[in-house]
């Protein structure tokens, strides 16, 4: 069994604030803090996370440093992001975030990946959004890491 984790808060997950994939960027961010996130997955990377950080209006750096040196639990992190200067938690703005990664698609290659590294065939029968793709990845990873 590995000494890493990986990160199973999908990004179709949202906290209080109501932002969708803000909980696993916290997670990730978290695990990497601590050298426990499991290999592959970024603390913050590209795609979801810049597009929450950046929606938002939150630096990667300060988000890092914060969870870093406070080890906040999530709560606290939402409280945080709250009092940041230029921090737009508007409903609209929200609204519009979760909408853009609710519908974010993945290429056709990442898709294909990760539909055959589970035994699935890409015949649409998979909803092939990225929320559910990232999922079946990351259960997969999940599997190799502790369950197989």
């Amino acid at each position: 069994m590995s000494n890493t984790i990986v990160p199973l808060i999908s990004s179709g997950v949202a906290g209080p604030l109501g932002v969708l994939h803000l909980p696993r960027l916290w997670l990730k961010a978290s695990l990497e803090a601590r050298d426990l996130l499991a290999a592959g997955y970024p603390g913050i990377g590209a795609g979801y996370d810049s597009m929450v950080l950046s929606a938002l209006g939150l630096n990667a750096d300060a988000v890092r440093a914060f969870i870093t040196e406070q080890r906040p639990t999530y709560p606290q992190f939402e409280a945080w992001i709250q009092v940041q200067p230029g921090v737009n938690l508007t409903k609209a703005n929200i609204h519009k975030l979760n909408v853009a990664i609710s519908g974010y698609i993945h290429t056709d290659a990442v898709r294909q990946s990760v539909l055959a590294a589970n035994g699935l065939t890409d015949d649409g029968s998979v909803l092939p959004d990225a929320i559910n793709i990232n999922n079946l990845d990351d259960w997969f990873e999940f599997h190799q890491a502790v369950l197989k």
